[in-house]
């Protein structure tokens, strides 16, 4: 499934989300030749009826078989009915799952260019849509197109003449109607894109909740929500406007020529070109023709609606999961000896950016701790998502046991390297499932050792409810020391090889610091670290650092001689490495 941003998408489109329900897709669409068969039979035994009866026949036998035709017709429709919601529910579920499953694996560049917002409309409302292209678009426009093939091969039968000015009121108003119909899938898109900013704008204050309030700027953030939501108003208003003028147009056309063939079909009785039963049938079919039309104008509608929101459901679906367009590359075999971890005149740029990184190089030794110091902006942070393969070097190599990591499954890549992040994430939900998210198999005596090791088992035991306590959204129940250690127990729990730490101890006191140092110490024995360094303690204890400044490295060296040799780093470790 692909297609270009912005280019309109087709039925075809849509053709792999129902291959999955194609079975009772086949049982819904023979129901409905049923149900249209015994449905177009009844205009045809009441003619039967009304002529018998005046001729002074029996009746009973053909009355009592148009009473089980309208029984079958209901008991067919209502199971149809309930099929196509089933199937629809269905549709909307495995659409919900592929969607999120691959907003999952989407390269990293990509949630930095979209809004967050805008991505959980996709997977909320706009799949929501599809539910009408099964129940009310697709299986209406099939069925009604049966409907009105039937009742105008009937209707012709039975008076030519009345067909062709039913055929002419009908067409004309219909045809009208299409006109506004065909522009229901791109304002029905712009309605949803609106609906994606509204909910942008509104996940966006939410989670600035706290510096909203102690800002004060609760009114200007409404007003913003507010912005947005009338925006997606007006473009609701849009749409329910052309849905308002075809909902009309259909009714006046069947009342009209509902008006015409009764006077016309008046005449002609009089005439005795046809009879009372034959125009009866003649109305009947009419409407069997006529209502259907409607409904498949209307179906019409929703379709487009359905097909402009699949439209930005294919647009995320079309985007390369993270891998995807990797090259298939034979594993190259490390190199021995060869460092734990080397970077080879590395260049990079973030998408739509000026570089950040020019030409660095320096290795990490397998078994010790090196740690990256230098002024805001210089690259460090940039270096560890490089190592994880968050993004693609622009230049040269990264390395990791003498194999570029381009080059390494990135699965088997993560699983040996443990990472923590600068913000230190936290999910909304419990301690025990922000702990075995990276380690699912880990025991209770686990959690609570690796808890122990970063100053963290008061947590569990403060609570009846243990390793079960709720963390709060983001861990907003935790302080901001506590999300960062946990975050380092997450990292401890797996147990990798090699470790990335990007400012791990920058929201720790001096007793949790050192806590956290102990533990770090404990755990290095047996592994490579790569550190962000916020703390001068932490700086101090490393094997070497790696002074990076305008995103080249300034020096390479321990704290001693750094000290007497590069003054960029004096000048850091005299006032701003903090002093733990």
């Amino acid at each position: 499934m692909s297609t270009r941003e912005g280019r309109p998408v087709g039925l075809t489109a849509l053709l792999p989300y129902l291959r999955e329900h194609r079975a009772t897709l086949a049982v819904v669409g023979a129901l409905s030749l049923v149900g249209a068969a015994a449905s177009l039979a009844q205009p045809l035994l009441t003619r039967s009826v009304l002529d018998r009866v005046g001729d002074g026949l029996g009746v009973s036998r053909l009355v009592a078989l148009l009473v089980v035709l309208v029984v079958l017709g209901a008991a067919i429709g209502g199971l149809r009915n309930y099929l196509l919601q089933r199937t629809a529910e269905g549709l909307v579920l495995g659409t919900r799952r592929r969607l999120a499953g691959h907003l999952l694996r989407l390269p990293i560049a990509e949630y930095d260019r979209r809004r967050t917002g805008d991505l959980l409309s996709r997977v909320g409302s706009d799949t929501t849509l599809l539910r009408a292209v099964v129940t009310s678009g697709l299986f209406e426009t099939v069925t009604g197109a049966v409907m009105v093939l039937g009742a105008g091969t009937a209707m012709v039968l039975l008076d030519p003449l009345l067909f062709g000015v039913t055929l002419l009121g009908v067409g004309l108003g219909l045809g009208f109607a299409a006109t506004f119909a065909r522009r229901v899938r791109a304002l029905s898109r712009a309605a949803q894109e609106r609906v994606g900013e509204m909910t942008s704008a509104v996940e966006r204050a939410i989670s600035a909740a706290r510096t909203i309030r102690a800002s004060r700027a609760e009114a200007r953030e409404t007003e913003t929500v507010s912005g947005s939501a009338r925006a997606a108003y007006s473009a609701g208003l849009r749409v329910a406007r052309v849905q308002a003028v075809v909902g009309p147009v259909g009714s006046v056309t069947v009342q009209g020529a509902f008006l015409l063939v009764l006077g016309i079909g008046g005449a002609r009785v009089a005439a005795g070109a046809i009879t009372v039963g034959d125009l009866v049938a003649f109305v009947m079919y009419l409407f069997f023709l006529a209502l259907p039309l409607a409904q498949v104008l209307n179906a019409y509608t929703q379709l487009q609606s359905g097909l402009g929101a699949l439209q930005r459901i294919e647009e995320i679906m079309a985007v390369p999961a993270e891998g995807a367009t990797d090259r298939p590359v034979a594993t190259a075999t490390p190199r021995r000896p060869a460092p734990m971890i080397e970077f080879d005149r590395v260049g990079f740029g973030y998408p739509g950016g000026e570089p950040v990184l020019h030409e660095v190089s320096f290795a990490v030794p397998a078994g010790t701790r090196t740690a990256l110091v230098g002024p805001s902006g210089a690259g460090k942070s940039t270096l560890l998502a490089l190592v994880e393969r968050f993004y693609e070097v622009s230049a040269g190599a990264v390395r990791l046991d003498g194999a570029d990591v381009r080059e390494l499954p990135r699965d088997a890549l993560r699983a040996r390297l443990g990472y923590v992040e600068q913000e230190a994430p936290v999910l909304a939900g419990t301690l025990r499932e922000n702990l075995l998210i990276t380690t699912p198999g880990a025991t209770d005596d686990q959690l609570h050792e690796v808890l122990d090791k970063v100053n963290l088992g008061h947590l569990a035991h403060r609570s009846p409810q243990g390793l079960n306590v709720q963390v709060g959204e983001g861990g907003v129940l935790l302080s901001g020391g506590e999300r960062q250690r946990l975050a380092i127990a997450r990292a401890l729990l797996a147990g990798p090889p090699v470790l990335l730490l990007d400012e791990p101890t920058s929201n720790l006191d001096a007793r949790n610091e050192a806590a956290l140092r102990r533990a770090i110490d404990a755990v290095a024995v047996r592994r490579t670290l790569l550190i962000v360094a916020h703390r001068l303690a932490t700086v101090v204890d490393s094997d070497q650092i790696v002074v990076l400044d305008g995103g080249r490295v300034q020096a390479v060296g321990t704290h001693a001689e750094l000290t007497a040799t590069d003054p960029l780093y004096r000048e850091l470790a005299t006032h701003q490495l903090l002093v733990g």
